[in-house]
């Protein structure tokens, strides 16, 4: 099993008790460099950049644009520390456990940098039911939403029109993720999650 590139759960491990002891700068910007960035790298940051370098601008943005649901998901995750489980009929989630994900989609929209500046709880809803359900679920957009590939003013989306400006989104995830790093390297709160978040990866 490998967790972020070649490294395994193993190593996560070795890794981790150097965390939860010295709790070192140099420890968690290795986890981030070579741990979050390296799975967001090969799984996520890669194949997107490849489809965007590519571009002929005749469907491509549809693979882009699940891909980026796909990332909103395993960001807030990370961020909140959850582990997504499938509930069956009787059972209850448990300590740090979702099962909706709309709920963790719809607060990464309205509440991190730079998306939170163009997503409402309205606009968010929307995006999940007729972008994300829709590209995941059925390989296609819904509720009148559209694909574009770059906005001359930089906008993530129009809300107005129903645009994802898809090169756009794609800078606003780098500049989450960078920011990220600072915050991750200074809060014990994102560091408790950071760890359970890569535990769960490893079961």
């Amino acid at each position: 099993m490998r967790i972020a590139g070649w490294r395994t759960p193993g190593d996560w491990q070795a890794l981790k008790s150097l965390l939860l002891t010295r709790s070192d700068q140099a420890d968690w910007e290795k986890a981030y460099t070579e741990y979050f960035l390296e799975r967001l790298r090969l799984r996520y940051l890669e194949p997107i950049q490849v489809l965007r370098e590519n571009s002929s601008y005749q469907g491509e943005g549809f693979s882009m644009v699940a891909i980026q649901c796909s990332l909103v998901e395993f960001l807030e995750s990370t961020v909140q520390g959850l582990k997504y489980r499938y509930l069956r009929r009787g059972e209850k989630l448990g300590l740090y456990e979702y099962s909706s994900t709309k709920d963790i989609f719809v607060k990464f929209l309205t509440a991190r940098k730079p998306f939170c500046e163009y997503f409402d709880t309205g606009i968010a809803n929307d995006f999940y039911a007729g972008v994300r359900c829709g590209l995941l679920h059925e390989a296609t957009t819904r509720n009148g939403w559209r694909i574009w590939g770059k906005d001359r003013d930089d906008r993530i989306i129009d809300p107005t029109q129903k645009i994802i400006f898809r090169d756009n989104m794609q800078d606003a995830f780098l500049a989450f993720i960078s920011e990220y790093k600072g915050q991750l390297i200074s809060t014990h709160e994102l560091q408790l999650a950071f760890i359970r978040k890569f535990d769960s990866l490893c079961e």
